[in-house]
């Protein structure tokens, strides 16, 4: 059964979790660094910017994620040059640009128009053309037919991130179960309860879980001032603290704050 808890226990709490965690974390960085692309550069990446006089809004993916438009291509006019992860174009590699989507997310790009496909990674931004909605490099689009057409109808699928690729099957079946996995670039979360009891905190955990499942529901075990056992409730996943905040004030969520893990 859950038991009332005093602001103040949950004010030294707050600032007890804020000194452990918070300081680790800036130890740590936010986003895990891939093979491909440093946390840096992941973080600057992610962040919102102007072109043309239009903002862009990065944002997290999960597997799964679909989006339909026009596929473009790019060559030797940009090969070796840098990319916004900082690799070098390499016009032979099967990558490609992408507005909004994290750096190292694997792509699946499927032709509407003669049914080709292929796998891509997101190593750059664009294509800043109204419409656009993925750049393939030279070899991922001839595989799919660009060489020749120039652009084309396509689908877009997230299947996987940092050269890991899920199978059709598999990302299948947990779009039914809702277990997509996410591409997580930050460690922010939720608090919804808190619970001197485990057994609360295993009811709340079972309720956010069903209520928000594309979130991550986890039971935090604290210690109060006395040293008596707190078990937190936290909903993690969120791509940014915006993101977070978001969610917090958009759901009815009483006492809920944002925590970082």
């Amino acid at each position: 059964m859950k038991r009332p808890i005093t602001i103040l226990m949950f004010m030294m709490m707050l600032t007890l979790v804020f000194f452990t965690t918070g300081c680790s974390q800036k130890r740590k960085g936010v986003i895990k660094p891939t093979k491909y692309t440093s946390a840096a550069r992941h973080k600057s990446t992610m962040r919102s910017y102007n072109v043309r006089g239009k903002r862009y809004h990065p944002t997290f993916v999960e597997v799964g994620q679909v989006m339909r438009g026009i596929s473009s291509w790019y060559g030797p006019n940009f090969h070796g040059k840098y990319t916004s992860n900082g690799e070098r174009y390499n016009m032979h590699a099967r990558t490609a640009a992408h507005k909004t989507w994290p750096m190292d997310t694997m792509v699946k790009v499927k032709n509407l128009q003669n049914g080709k496909s292929t796998i891509v990674r997101i190593n750059d931004r664009g294509p800043f053309v109204r419409g656009r909605i993925i750049d393939c490099s030279y070899t991922a689009g001839k595989e799919i037919g660009l060489d020749r057409m120039g652009i084309a109808k396509v689908d877009i699928q997230v299947v996987g991130f940092a050269g890991k690729v899920q199978s059709a099957a598999t990302i299948a079946k947990r779009k039914r179960t809702h277990t997509q996995t996410r591409v997580r670039l930050s460690n922010f979360g939720v608090q919804v309860g808190a619970f001197r009891r485990y057994e609360g905190a295993q009811i709340y955990k079972r309720k956010h879980t069903s209520l928000y499942p594309r979130y991550k529901t986890v039971i935090k075990k604290f210690s109060d001032v006395d040293g008596e056992p707190l078990y937190r409730v936290w909903l993690m996943g969120f791509g940014s603290e915006d993101e977070a905040r978001d969610f917090k004030n958009s759901n009815d969520l009483a006492g809920a704050f944002i925590v970082r893990n």
